[in-house]
């Protein structure tokens, strides 16, 4: 069947807002508890709040005539469609959730998601950063990705250990400082 005669709901990543990752094919959405409680806060205000009072809007203005011209309700359905992409795409990632609570980890000697890690880089500098799910990724909090090439450099080293990074100008050395387990806040 011609591309062109398929609806947009039959392909794999039609709900992936722009920027988002998508999880890696046969791969669980880890995440942790808090990560998980985020999605579905932000799954219930659509539900329960942002899409109702869309509803209402859409409606009243359906009720004013000509829809055509009719700017309320144009932007209305627009919004709508929106807000159900992002209802599908939180619903599809809930689902395939996998809750990893950092603060269970038995073995707290080794990288593994949840962990938060200090290493220093070849020039010294030390950073701190946190494994969390694709979902509650932000840099400028010191969450990664556990999918982010540094996180994968890092994962089953130990304190003390030396691990190489690619990184776009060849290979980087990080020394892991001290690894510790505790809740994503």
């Amino acid at each position: 069947m011609s591309k062109a005669f398929t609806r947009e709901s039959d392909q794999d990543d039609d709900d992936l807002p722009e920027g988002a990752t998508p999880i890696p094919k046969g791969s669980p959405n880890y995440i942790t508890p808090k990560g998980l409680q985020a999605l579905r806060d932000e799954f219930n205000q659509l539900v329960r709040v942002d899409r109702p009072k869309v509803v209402e809007t859409v409606s009243w203005a359906a009720g004013n005539g000509d829809r055509s011209e009719n700017g309320d309700y144009i932007y209305g359905k627009k919004r709508l469609r929106e807000i159900d992409r992002r209802m599908r795409f939180l619903t599809k990632r809930m689902e395939a959730a996998r809750v990893v609570d950092p603060t269970l980890q038995t073995n707290k000697d080794q990288v593994f998601f949840g962990a938060t890690i200090t290493y220093a880089n070849s020039k010294g500098e030390e950073k701190t950063v946190t494994i969390v799910g694709i979902d509650e990724a932000n840099l400028e909090k010191g969450r990664i990705s556990w999918i982010a090439p540094i996180a994968r450099a890092l994962m089953k080293a130990y304190e003390g250990d030396v691990v190489q990074l690619r990184i776009p100008g060849g290979m980087e050395t990080l020394e892991i400082i001290e690894i510790r387990y505790e809740p994503v806040e």
